[in-house]
């Protein structure tokens, strides 16, 4: 029997955590991987302010004591001086994956010319794949349809669960043997 899939979910937001507005882009990402995954998942979700030591604990407990192959979080990739996801992210990682946000990117600057601004990224926690994604829910589906194809393997050379895609919606790349 195969090991259950848990996935991670962090809405990085202070007012979102303080109950000020909805959390539409934690949902979004839930959605979103509902739509993409033919596999059983379940969620491991959190909403909480944009604070370096409680985004790297919250990211430690999901990958370390939750078995989440997969964390993705949203929201604090920006300039401001309250931005720090990607410093949490780069903080608890072993390696640290740039083609990521490089494709991210990319992906945004066909929508918008602020996406320069965005720091987005990506990393490894031991076997668990961290991505950082804008928390802005279009920019949050633009972003998971451009890096979600290279996901499933990039777990697969994780060892971790076989993530089955729903192929009228999104195909993952593995290569032929």
């Amino acid at each position: 029997m195969s090991a259950p899939i848990t996935i991670g979910i962090i809405n990085v937001s202070d007012r979102a955590s303080r109950g000020e507005y909805e959390d539409i882009p934690g949902k979004a990402i839930v959605a979103t991987l509902h739509e993409f995954l033919r596999s059983t998942w379940t969620p491991v979700y959190a909403v909480i302010p944009d604070e370096q030591y409680l985004i790297e604990q919250t990211l430690v407990a999901m990958a370390d004591q939750h078995n989440c192959c997969l964390i993705v979080t949203c929201g604090g990739t920006g300039p401001t001086a309250r931005d720090v996801t990607p410093e949490a992210t780069e903080a608890v990682c072993n390696k640290m994956m740039p083609g990521f946000g490089e494709l991210m990117r990319s992906i945004s600057l066909q929508f918008v010319p602020t996406a320069i601004l965005s720091r987005q990224t990506a990393g490894i926690r031991n076997k668990t794949l961290i991505v950082n994604l804008p928390g802005k829910p279009k920019a949050i589906r633009q972003c998971l349809e451009a890096v979600f194809p290279a996901i499933p393997y990039c777990i697969d050379l994780l060892e971790g669960p076989f993530l089955e895609c729903n192929e009228t919606v999104i195909k993952a790349f593995r290569p032929q043997n």
